[in-house]
């Protein structure tokens, strides 16, 4: 770990914190890389999301009601 990191205080379910140490035995981590890791993670997949939402703003809106209909008439269910 850099040496620009920062401390915190994090409160776990306790089934989660030992499924963090166990990972963090399996792999030869520490449990604080196993954190970060996975908050790098999260933060990632909402950028994606966030980025996928960006690209698709613009196309058009349809209702639920309105794709049911279609998917019948294309015989899709």
């Amino acid at each position: 770990m850099s040496t620009l990191t920062k401390r915190a205080t994090i409160y776990l379910d306790p089934s989660i914190f030992r499924a963090v140490q166990l990972k963090s035995i399996e792999t030869f981590r520490s449990v604080s890389v196993v954190v970060n890791e996975a908050v790098r993670d999260a933060l990632a997949e909402d950028a994606d999301d966030l980025a996928s939402f960006e690209q698709r703003n613009k196309e058009p809106v349809i209702s639920y009601e309105a794709m049911l209909k279609e998917l019948k008439r294309h015989g899709k269910i």
